[in-house]
């Protein structure tokens, strides 16, 4: 839209120029590499991954050099990435219950089969700046040992056991793709998920807060929380089989709810579920928080008219790139449109001061 400008094309060129200038800062500082990126700064990475729809810590890590650490701005250009390459198949479900966690916590069962592992965590930091990393010379800490792939029950599994909670039914079908086919309303479980994964962490934060501030009528327990990698297989045709092709690293979170029953289920432990890309809890765990208000219609429960249980609000607002591009095109040039508005502005103004001086001559 700046072409229409006069001088348009060289005023984008030399904002071009004047970015990348912005973008690399003081070159006597050395500059940030992409492996320093993906190794040092792997949270942002994970963010940009998950919301991005594509597993790749390099080009996250090299999206987050390009657009100066605006994390939106490189989930748009992986996702724009993405679009290019091509699909080559389907991977098998992968099997979350033999992942080689790094952590996994329960805050509903103390004593959990296999223990539990606190992993790499904030959670137990005192949140003190540590100027001691502002020091040259910092020393590496200790390489931790891989864990690797075992059984690994689900802790909410235990509650089946006297059959407190809700039984999910396996469904082999193979859910919607929300990237090739547009979303329609009501929409199934399986396309939410798809949603909330790709949805902005902010947001979805925000909802999942107000459901526990009384919004949705869900107090949620954290069943468990896992985050390790798992092995994603292929099926080849010429074989016959699945073949492993790698290995990803997931966050799964799944949330234990009160329920009271309904007309239609009985008093019993209800769910929520997230899984996300890399180590992102906070978004996993606000996931299932508003995976599970928005079961309220399957569960017979009431709709009190939360915002996280209005399922095309939620889904419709969620995702950071659309909303980006929606409120950041007000930017660009409106110049017909503006007049046009100035132009009937004008017109009501002078209507209204005509009226005015009617009034006054009749009086």
């Amino acid at each position: 839209m700046y072409v229409a400008v006069k001088g348009g094309e060289r005023a984008i060129e030399n904002a071009h120029d004047w970015l990348a200038e912005e973008r690399r800062g003081d070159t006597s500082v050395a500059e940030l590499t992409v492996p320093q990126i993906r190794e040092q700064l792997a949270l942002a990475v994970n963010r940009v991954m998950a919301e991005g729809s594509l597993y790749d810590p390099d080009l996250a890590a090299l999206a987050i050099k390009q657009s100066r650490g605006d994390l939106i701005e490189a989930i748009f250009l992986i996702r724009a990435y993405r679009t290019t390459l091509p699909r080559l198949g389907a991977s098998v479900p992968v099997e979350t219950d033999r992942m080689a966690c790094i952590r996994r916590v329960s805050a509903t069962f103390k004593d959990a089969p296999g223990g539990q592992v606190l992993g790499p965590t904030f959670d137990y930091t005192h949140r003190l700046l540590d100027f001691k990393l502002a020091a040259e010379g910092e020393v590496a800490p200790a390489p931790q040992a891989k864990p690797e792939r075992a059984d690994m029950p689900r802790i909410t599994e235990f509650l089946n056991k006297d059959g407190l909670i809700q039984t999910e039914a396996r469904d082999d079908t193979t859910p919607p793709d929300i990237t090739r086919t547009p979303m329609k309303y009501p929409a199934d479980r399986a396309t939410r998920l798809q949603a909330l994964t790709r949805g902005d962490e902010g947001f979805v934060l925000g909802l999942a807060y107000s459901t526990q501030r009384g919004y949705a009528r869900s107090h949620a327990f954290v069943g468990e929380l896992r985050i390790g990698t798992v092995a994603v297989e292929m099926e080849i045709p010429e074989l016959g089989f699945a073949i492993e092709i790698g290995e990803v690293e997931l966050t799964e979170c799944e949330t234990v709810n009160q329920f009271k029953g309904s007309r239609t289920e009985p008093p019993q432990f209800t769910r929520g579920y997230g899984l996300t890309f890399g180590q992102t809890e906070r978004k996993a765990i606000s996931m299932a928080l508003v995976d599970r208000a928005l079961r309220w219609k399957e569960l017979g429960e009431d709709n009190v008219g939360a915002p996280a249980q209005d399922e095309e609000f939620v889904l419709s607002h969620a995702d950071n790139i659309q909303a980006t591009g929606f409120l950041e095109h007000i930017k660009l040039p409106h110049y017909v449109d503006f007049q046009s508005e100035l132009e009937l502005i004008r017109k009501l103004r002078r209507e209204a001061q005509g009226d005015r001086e009617h009034r006054e001559a009749a009086e």
